[in-house]
């Protein structure tokens, strides 16, 4: 687990720490905590909230501790992209583990697992199949925003 000096390890963990309880208090999928505030919760699972945060107030993300119940490479690539700092996840992809780490990314989790896979388990999951071959975080974005609007448009 590695940390960005930067930040003050005492306000992330106090703020990883908050998300945390907050994630399995509430029974969410994703609690966002920054300088003790809370500044997302979300109940659905997946990619959406992520991307919608980062399209209309990615400052909020920005040093920002997270608590997600599943974090692949896609959703890792994204706080990398949206300047998170901590995050805990409740299962947590190697791939995932190895790009927080790399970027200095405090993480914490409880399974790790080798991929994430889709809904039905017989294939990997379809963003983290649109990032595979991925390195830069922005372009990441771009290709996981492409993908959710042409998912929301039915094509």
């Amino acid at each position: 687990m590695l940390k960005n000096s930067n930040t003050s390890e005492a306000t992330y963990t106090k703020d990883l720490r908050i998300a945390r309880h907050r994630l399995d208090e509430m029974s969410l999928a994703l609690s966002v905590v920054k300088d003790g505030n809370i500044v997302l919760e979300a109940r659905e699972h997946g990619i959406s909230s992520i991307l919608a945060t980062i399209d209309t107030s990615c400052v909020k993300l920005c040093e920002a501790s997270v608590a997600d119940r599943v974090v692949g490479k896609a959703i890792a690539m994204l706080y990398v992209h949206a300047g998170v700092k901590a995050i805990y996840a409740t299962t947590l992809s190697e791939t995932a583990k190895r790009i927080l780490e790399e970027a200095a990314i405090f993480v914490e989790w409880t399974n790790l697992t080798e991929n994430v896979l889709n809904l039905e388990r017989t294939d990997l999951c379809p963003f983290e199949k649109a990032v595979v071959r991925i390195r830069n975080p922005k372009t990441a974005y771009k290709r996981l925003k492409a993908l959710q609007d042409c998912i929301l448009k039915g094509k």
